[in-house]
């Protein structure tokens, strides 16, 4: 049985699920390459606009099986990657031009964390118990919380967890505007899954180059994404979906963009 489950739609969503229910989706090296390599079909499929990571089962994941880590972490070479996969943490590659939507539930520890951290939109179950559980483990976080977490919840904040280990409820994740939406826990896939069918809707390049430039804010700074947004508008703006989109503007209908 595959260890994650991965569904292309019609309307350019990828679907990518964790599904190792049985130990609560723990994240041994075969799950971590399957994902990636589903983060590669979704860089690589130009019919894909948009992905939404999932989980089967009652929870996201417990985290990491650290035994079948430790051997990797001890070499000090950084996450493994085969060719055609991209890493779910961007970590040890370049980030992804297109967005994924993040759906949480029951547990989400650590590598659930980590990899929400580096996902656009974030939906989550009432309910849902997250941590970074590391320091309890005899290490520290390596897939980008010390990086990724101070930035999105503030440093105080941050620290209160990733230096105990302690939980943090989804409530409080969604007060921190760490989650976007917080649903019960029957409609946590739909409401992602509706997220992502209005940006699959939209100009895929618009989407990418919006993507793009709040990311360049981000890690280069303000001055840098400033430099870049009307050069790299120009191409966008020679596209048959600019063309589209004042056709429906001026027609009142909505748009049909090809993502060319």
């Amino acid at each position: 049985m595959s260890l994650v489950t991965v569904e292309k739609h019609e309307d350019g969503i990828l679907t990518i699920g964790l599904n190792r229910p049985e130990k609560m989706n723990a994240m041994n090296r075969a799950m971590y390459h399957e994902i990636a390599a589903a983060y590669g079909q979704l860089e690589r499929d130009p019919d894909l606009r948009v992905a939404v990571l999932h989980a089967e089962g009652d929870h996201f994941t417990s985290g990491l099986q650290l035994d079948d880590w430790a051997d990797v972490f001890a070499t000090g070479d950084g996450l493994p990657l085969n060719e055609g996969e991209r890493d779910p943490f961007g970590i040890v590659d370049e980030p992804l031009s297109k967005p994924v939507i993040f759906a949480a539930k029951g547990i989400c520890f650590t590598c659930g964390v980590e990899m929400m951290l580096n996902t656009d939109v974030r939906v989550a179950a009432e309910g849902t118990r997250f941590a970074q559980l590391e320091v309890k483990r005899g290490i520290f976080a390596c897939g980008g919380a010390t990086i990724r977490l101070p930035r999105e919840i503030g440093w105080g904040n941050a620290q209160r967890y990733l230096l105990t280990g302690e939980e943090w409820t989804a409530e409080q994740a969604h007060h921190w505007g760490l989650i976007q939406s917080l649903v019960p826990h029957d409609q946590v896939l739909e409401t992602a899954m509706s997220i992502a069918r209005s940006v699959a809707k939209a100009a895929p390049l618009g989407v990418q180059g919006s993507l793009k430039s709040s990311r360049l804010a981000v890690l280069e700074g303000e001055r840098v994404a400033k430099q870049r947004l009307f050069p790299d508008l120009r191409p966008v703006m020679a596209s048959d979906d600019v063309k589209e989109g004042i056709q429906s503007f001026l027609e009142r209908r909505e748009a049909r963009f090809q993502g060319r």
